[in-house]
């Protein structure tokens, strides 16, 4: 362990942002960012009592466990706050390689921003 790290108990403050913290999910593995979505209390405790991601879904307004109807669930490695605790990185194995709704094996591969022009990415 090296000398700053300590072992206080830290937790995320949902209170700063209305109950909602952003949430990146990173592949443990090659450190790819495959996207991004928020948690509340209740799905950052479902997350820590399963090991599988559970998200707030903001458009349905409800718990969402990611992979429920898919089958790619994501599987928590690691968990870490930023210093604020006010946003999340979860370092997680993605089962089955997509982790957008679109198909995509990441949210953020899929538009890529060069100059002014937008260009989509397989």
């Amino acid at each position: 362990m090296s000398e700053t790290a300590k072992t206080e108990k830290m937790e995320p403050d949902f209170d700063k942002s209305g109950g909602l913290l952003p949430t990146v999910a990173q592949d443990a593995e090659t450190g790819e960012i495959l996207m991004l979505a928020y948690m509340n209390r209740e799905s950052f405790q479902k997350t820590l009592e399963t090991g599988q991601v559970h998200y707030w879904s903001r458009s349905r307004k409800e718990l969402w466990h990611k992979g429920d109807g898919s089958g790619h669930v994501q599987i928590v490695k690691s968990i870490y706050l930023d210093c604020d605790q006010d946003a999340i990185v979860v370092k997680i194995e993605q089962v089955g390689g997509v982790a957008c709704h679109t198909g995509q094996r990441s949210c953020f591969h899929f538009r890529h921003v060069s100059g002014n022009d937008y260009e989509v990415i397989d």
